[in-house]
């Protein structure tokens, strides 16, 4: 069974996808004619030149909308493609899950003509996130366990580069940092659901730095230690474009 098989019953409820970042992932694929999207989950991102989509868990497939493109359950590290069989391959924050990272990636080479490019996180960069720093270390202490630095893979593709991905303070898509200036919606069950990094642990052991954060909502002392992020318009939160060319 995939991880989203559990955890993503109600992913589409909030994570839907932020047309800012969905047009540096566009700018990232650049003239690809042809798409395969890996680990494509709902399809968030699926840029119209997808001529398909792979994805392992059938809880996502079916969450994805009519008009997207066709999809086959299957895994990164076994893609049922042929050899060069598009322009570019895609995966959005998805090889962290993966069983065989330099498999997956080895598909990801096998089957691109010209061009990989995978949205990922800087773990190094999202543990300093106030929220996994000051309230949920629990959460950076999963993420140490799993992210792959984009710098690793890089090494792994050949032939990179590597570009920041800021978060818009209104960002659309409820990934783990999205809420960065709207520390409210982290006290909402529904929106940490939809994050990997919160929705894998249990909720018990979450409890006792929700309710300190909750506290220092209401108290304003969130608001004091954080002020300066209330006029920022978007934040870095480690999020990371690694660009492969072939």
């Amino acid at each position: 069974m995939t991880v989203y098989d559990s955890i993503g019953t109600t992913y589409t409820a909030t994570r839907r996808p932020d047309p800012r970042i969905g047009a540096r992932i566009a700018a990232a694929l650049g003239d690809a004619q042809s798409v395969l999207n890996v680990g494509a989950g709902t399809g968030a991102y699926e840029p119209p030149q997808t001529v398909l989509a792979v994805e392992p868990s059938q809880v996502m497939i079916d969450q994805r909308p009519p008009g997207s493109a066709p999809v086959v359950q299957a895994r990164a590290e076994a893609l049922p493609v042929a050899d060069n069989a598009v322009d570019a391959v895609m995966a959005v924050l998805t090889v962290h899950h993966w069983t065989d990272l330099t498999t997956g990636l080895a598909e990801l080479r096998r089957t691109a003509r010209r061009r990989v490019v995978i949205l990922t996180w800087d773990q190094s960069v999202t543990r300093e996130f106030w929220l996994v720093k000051d309230y949920l270390p629990e959460a950076a202490a999963l993420d140490d366990t799993r992210a792959v630095p984009p710098a690793h893979l890089a090494a792994l593709l050949g032939g990179t580069r590597i570009e920041p991905v800021h978060v818009p303070h209104d960002c659309s898509d409820g990934f783990g940092v999205a809420f960065w200036r709207r520390p409210d919606a982290y006290l909402n069950p529904l929106v940490r659901a939809g994050m990997s990094m919160l929705s894998q642990i249990d909720p018990v052991t979450l409890q006792p730095g929700l309710n300190r954060l909750a506290a220092d909502l209401t108290s304003g002392t969130w608001h004091t230690r954080y002020h300066h992020l209330l006029s920022q318009p978007d934040f870095d939160g480690g999020y990371r474009l690694v660009i492969a060319d072939r």
